[in-house]
């Protein structure tokens, strides 16, 4: 994600240090520094499809770029329904490599084939041995095996480089499911706030609308349609990100529905910078911070109270800020319970729930600020990267 330092950031400082100049005069890498990028540089490349889980498409993406690094003449990726992927020779072993990837597999530890494992009519057959290890899982099976052909008997020193390969595919394996894991909350997140919206806005709403239903039925009628619109938006069945502007057109119509109950006493100002209206932006993630500035900011302020609304352009970012001037709250209030004390008895659109999901999607450095005391208001800010990351 964003914020980490990974792989590819690493590479990318050993390679701007790869020459660096020092009392004046240029000093070339060494061999030693150059073996550290080159293993580095492989491993971020076959780090990347195997972040996006272990398939067909990504094994073979990986798989030659684990050969490498292995350093054998032949590497293959197998699962226990077959093999994945398979880069360099010993293509016409399969089954004697397949064998070793499954037993390796049954019993939790590598399987060696020497020359006397294998037979070959081929007089020019480049293999003489390979190694089969498990590559383990999260909850310490084995769901897929690495096999590295080599054109010697297998060495002790393979053996252990291909162990340490096996356990780092694990690794990159595990983060992917922890990945799929925080975008599948993500999504049951965003589930969650539509149930949240649903109960008391509804009902707020239309008795908004019907109290102008006598007085002033045009106007009515123009509520009833932004609230329809709004609860399209709102309930729509398909996709996690919006733009920035569709964010603010539904929030538009939050407030003029709002505006209709709370009259003169709401008051909005709204600043926006028209290069960050384009920003990808999760779906329903600024709307609940304009309801909980709304109902636990400026509901139980007497008089008057504004919801200022900003976003600016921020170089790589776009930074966005939700902001009252209403009743404030005790911080150590929203550190419990994610300021879910409601004197309506209603359910509380937590911030909680839009850090978690901005958390998840670009990374623990991409979370709400909230700055807020009793009496004082409310500020929350976030930034949202202009570009991220497409995920297959």
């Amino acid at each position: 994600m964003y914020p980490a330092l990974g792989a590819a950031a690493v590479v990318a400082v050993i390679a701007a240090a790869a020459v660096v100049m020092m009392r004046g005069r240029r000093r070339v890498i060494t061999p030693e520094e150059r073996a550290t990028y080159r293993v580095l540089h492989l491993a971020t490349l076959a780090s990347e499809p195997l972040r996006q889980g272990l398939r067909d498409d990504t094994a073979a993406q990986a798989v030659k770029h684990l050969r490498t690094l292995v350093g054998a003449e032949g590497l293959a990726l197998a699962d226990r329904d077959g093999f994945l992927a398979h880069d360099g020779v010993g293509g016409h072993h399969r089954e004697a490599l397949l064998s070793a990837a499954q037993r390796a597999l049954a019993g939790g530890r590598p399987v060696l084939l020497r020359p006397e494992d294998l037979t070959c009519v081929r007089l020019d057959c480049p293999v003489r041995g390979a190694v089969a290890a498990p590559v383990s899982k999260p909850d310490g099976g084995a769901g897929a095996a690495l096999v590295a052909v080599t054109g010697s008997r297998p060495s002790p020193g393979l053996v252990r480089v291909v162990l340490e390969t096996a356990h780092w595919v694990g690794l990159q394996l595990e983060l992917a499911e922890l990945q799929e894991e925080r975008a599948r909350s993500a999504r049951a997140e965003v589930r969650a706030l539509r149930a949240q919206i649903s109960p008391h806005f509804v009902y707020n709403a239309l008795t908004a609308i019907a109290s102008f239903v006598r007085t002033d039925p045009e106007r009515a009628r123009e509520l009833i349609l932004e609230f329809a619109e709004f609860t399209r938006y709102s309930f729509r069945a398909h996709g996690e990100f919006t733009t920035l502007a569709e964010e603010l057109r539904s929030i538009d119509r939050y407030l003029t529905i709002e505006r209709a109950r709370f009259g003169e006493r709401l008051q909005v100002r709204l600043r926006v910078a028209p290069e960050v209206l384009p920003v990808e932006v999760p779906f329903l993630c600024l709307q609940p911070l304009v309801e909980n500035a709304v109902r636990h900011g400026l509901h139980p302020k007497p008089g008057v109270g504004t919801i200022r609304i900003i976003a600016a352009d921020a170089g790589a970012d776009c930074e966005i800020i939700v902001e009252d001037d209403g009743v404030g709250m005790d911080p150590a209030v929203l550190l419990d319970g994610d300021g879910s004390a409601d004197g309506d008895g209603g359910q509380h659109v937590g911030l909680g729930n839009v850090d978690d999901r901005l958390r998840a999607v670009f990374g623990d450095a991409y979370g709400l600020v909230v700055e807020t005391a009793p009496q004082a208001g409310t500020r929350v800010s976030l930034r949202i990267p202009k570009f991220r990351a497409v995920r297959a």
